[in-house]
């Protein structure tokens, strides 16, 4: 392919086009991490977590994900091995890789990926469908094996994350041997769709193809992929027989409530998010709207999980039973939020993510990032190990020793079968620094805004959309202090605004420039916009006060009445046994409302820089049940106990045992 329709801007997402969004995405490399929080998590990204990964999927013993597209080539003999979703998930972890290369050029890497790449192309059909499993057996000459048979192969899926990571590795590299590829799948796409049947609208589930669909007409300004991601929503309210699991019992403009399969769901609303984003589909914007206070006043997790349950039923006490079908790994009932069966899959809770990054481009609204900041600093995270190189599927809110079976460990595992999660959150570890900062045209007088989107080390050097050059530095301990301070050290442009985000989660925020008040009022959840004409030199300061806080639910939560959660500044914290004395158990604790919590930095519990919140709670000890479901009232004196609060992000990470978010006050 020739790069003369190739668009400009080598963001995460391209949306220096787009034109139904206020906030346009920065180039990958224009946002350097410096020092802190993040840039450690970059560095062990680089260095640890995609080399563990790489020998993960290319073993033929392990993963077997590398070696479904060496068989498909017909170099290798064998069979397709692993879930049907294997492609996809290995197209993940190349898209980190390929991030990374962006970041720090290492030539070892992008030979490896262009090995990879050059298989891939082989095991693609001349037609432009790729997909292992199905490409195997036909190679074998199975009579059954044909395109689109079973929704559950998840064929769009992986094609959806083909495309995705084929515009990173073209923004990273500047070369084209993987878009190739994906545009032929692509066009692939286009023309079967093209005939779509009712019956053919089974097989959207999972759809990263609705953001991979969008981020190739961004890329090659091909209209037909854009007609494509439209035709794409259409076709789901043509099957008639469709449940909650997929979304698609209700027509998606009449959604007003999130349902089903949490990652299928939150995937869904941010592929819809890029269309809106192109097309400017007000009555989509809308639907995205009422779904979003959904998931937030009533399904959502206090660290930005989603997905409360394995599994479940819904509608929830239809008339119409025969509308009522199972659901798996989904949102549940509103309110319905349980602590120790809580499932909230990694997964899902980057597709929360991925989903308000695209709501805060097309508003400019706080309240996006905030959800956005909850995630990446908590369930996020706590999917991989401080190490790096262990994986939760799920992220429960409550783990005990006496605890019923459930379905996935609640210890974190080199490897998981299903090998979904683990690569997902190492491309978003490796991809956080294109959230920090975003860019939008100038109000009158003004030639443009910088916004600041995360607090973090880091230089970001960058264009206003009128071309002007802006670098700034910004140096501060977040998320374990409250102090920011930013330096304007050149810009082409004087007259700008910057516009730094005062999360939903302070009260009291100040900022100075040039050590002067430049506002009289900060307002929690929103931006503050300084406008003014800048010099080299100027200085921003911010300080957010980062008191430790005492939270509580709505008391329709019936799992957490009575308790309260901990949160300082982004980080929400949790208590482990491991930081208890022998014999006492988390649910022995309460929380009186006046503990006063005191942050300590500690490089030595957890192996890693943290800071952990001490103080004095008491000690309800607790009579063993011995199989009983009902006793007399026990009302023992409480005692007074020294406890330990650690980032829920870090826990597990020690001995095996009890953790909890939610304490009994």
């Amino acid at each position: 392919m020739t790069t003369k329709n190739i668009q400009p801007g080598r963001g995460l997402m391209n949306t220096t086009a787009s034109p139904h969004v206020k906030l346009h995405t920065v180039d990958m490399s224009d946002v350097v991490w410096t020092q802190g929080f993040w840039a450690d998590k970059f560095d062990q990204c680089a260095k640890v977590m995609v080399p563990n990964m790489w020998q993960l999927l290319s073993s033929t013993e392990i993963s077997f994900a590398y070696q479904n597209f060496l068989i498909a080539t017909g170099r290798v003999e064998g069979h397709h091995r692993g879930p049907k979703w294997n492609d996809g998930d290995f197209y993940k972890w190349f898209e980190a890789a390929a991030y990374v290369y962006g970041m720090t050029k290492d030539e070892a890497l992008d030979n490896l990926m262009d090995e990879i790449i050059e298989v891939i192309g082989a095991a693609q059909r001349e037609d432009g469908y790729l997909h292992t499993p199905v490409i195997i057996e036909q190679r074998q000459g199975i009579e059954q094996a044909r395109e689109f048979t079973e929704r559950v192969d998840f064929e769009t899926y992986n094609l959806g994350h083909l495309m995705t990571t084929a515009c990173v590795h073209f923004r990273a590299t500047g070369k084209t041997n993987l878009l190739d590829i994906a545009r032929k799948a692509t066009d692939y796409l286009y023309g079967y769709f093209k005939t779509a049947t009712a019956e053919l609208a089974r097989n959207a589930i999972c759809p990263s193809h609705y953001m991979g669909v969008v981020e190739m007409y961004r890329t090659t300004a091909d209209e037909r992929y854009l007609e494509l991601a439209q035709s794409l929503i259409e076709i789901r309210d043509l099957f008639k027989e469709g449940g909650d699991d997929n979304q698609d019992r209700v027509p998606l403009r009449e959604q007003t409530e999130a349902v089903g399969h949490a990652v299928r769901a939150n995937y869904l609303y941010a592929g819809v998010a890029d269309v809106v984003a192109e097309t400017g589909d007000k009555s989509l914007l809308e639907t995205l709207f009422a779904l979003w206070d959904s998931v937030t006043s009533q399904k959502m997790y206090i660290t930005g999980a989603c997905g409360a349950l394995f599994d479940g039923a819904s509608p929830y006490g239809s008339e119409d039973q025969a509308a009522i079908t199972r659901t798996h790994q989904a949102y549940g009932r509103s309110y319905e939020l349980p602590n120790v069966t809580s499932h909230n899959e990694t997964c899902a809770n980057i597709g929360n993510a991925l989903w308000n990054w695209r709501m805060l481009q097309l508003t400019g609204e706080g309240r996006f990032a905030d959800i956005l900041e909850l995630v990446l600093y908590n369930s996020l995270l706590s999917g991989i190990s401080l190490d790096g190189k262990k994986f939760f599927y799920t992220n429960p809110m409550r783990v005990l020793k006496d605890q019923p079976d459930l379905r996935w460990s609640r210890t974190r595992e080199p490897y998981i079968d299903c090998f979904c999660c683990p690569p997902n959150a190492v491309r978003m570890i490796a991809e956080v620094n294109s959230y920090a900062y975003s860019v939008s045209n100038g109000k009158s007088g003004s030639d443009g805004a910088v916004w600041v989107n995360l607090y973090g080390a880091s230089v970001l050097d960058t264009k206003l959309p009128n071309g002007a050059k802006i670098v700034l530095e910004q140096e501060t301990d977040y998320p374990w202090a409250g102090h920011v301070k930013i330096i304007i050290r050149a810009t082409e442009s004087p007259t700008f605004a910057l516009m730094v985000r005062i999360p939903g989660w302070t009260d009291g925020a100040a900022v100075m420039v040039n050590g002067k008040t430049a506002v009289s009022e900060t307002i929690p959840g929103q931006y503050c916009e300084i406008n003014r004409v800048w010099s080299a030199g100027d200085t921003i300061e911010i300080e957010f006060p980062m008191a430790a806080r005492l939270l509580e639910a709505n008391p329709l939560v019936e799992e957490t009445l009575n308790q309260v959660a901990i949160q300082r500044g982004p980080v929400v914290y949790c208590l482990e046994s491991a930081d208890l004395p022998e014999g006492v158990g988390v649910l022995d604790i309460r929380i009186p409302a006046d503990i006063e919590l005191h942050p300590r930095i500690d490089s030595q519990l957890l192996g890693e820089r943290v800071a952990v919140l001490e103080g004095q709670a008491k000690r309800i000890p607790q009579r063993e049940w011995s199989r009983q479901l009902y006793r007399s009232l026990q009302t023992p004196e409480p005692e007074k106990i020294d406890i330990r609060l650690v980032p829920y992000y870090a826990w597990g990470n020690r001995t095996e045992g009890e953790m909890t978010v939610w304490i009994s006050r």
